[in-house]
């Protein structure tokens, strides 16, 4: 499925879609996302800031679909674990951006190659309008070469 597509979809996503969350930019090459959010009635806490759980739901998915959509289909790619550290209050409009650089994919690559999972951490930093950052979100991922008929890993 082509980025484009994805992105159009994500406007209809439920968690997306309740909390107000915004794909703006997908990378055809799936090498780099952009994601948004304003600060509505319905996506506050208690405090009138941004909702930690909208905070979060805001980059889950991306570090996952992008690595998994530039390795292709020769690999196996799933979320493993996260956690969220809250910096500052989130007002107003926030974004995080993800980028997949080539060394990334060549460590990926490297730590697979023999069949081993391989579980990197990356980050990502959720960022008020003037740049400041909100919370930092650090992603596990699962990766292992996707298993070939015939052939044991």
């Amino acid at each position: 499925m082509k980025a484009e597509k994805i992105k159009r979809l994500f406007s209809f996503y439920g968690p997306y879609l309740g909390a107000g969350i915004k794909v703006e930019h997908i990378d055809s090459n799936w090498r780099y996302c952009r994601v948004s959010m304003r600060l509505r009635w319905y996506n506050t806490n208690a405090v009138s800031v941004h909702f930690g759980g909208s905070l979060y739901s805001m980059v889950d998915p991306h570090y996952m679909l992008l690595v998994m959509k530039s390795l292709g289909k020769e690999y196996t790619v799933w979320d493993k674990s996260a956690s969220i550290e809250f910096i500052r209050p989130g007002k107003g409009y926030v974004y995080a951006e993800f980028n997949v650089t080539d060394q990334m994919l060549e460590d990926i690559r490297e730590n697979t190659q023999n069949g081993e999972k391989y579980c990197p951490t990356f980050s990502v930093d959720i960022k008020s309008e003037d740049g400041k950052t909100i919370c930092r979100v650090e992603k596990t991922l699962y990766i292992r070469k996707a298993k070939q008929e015939g052939v044991r890993i």
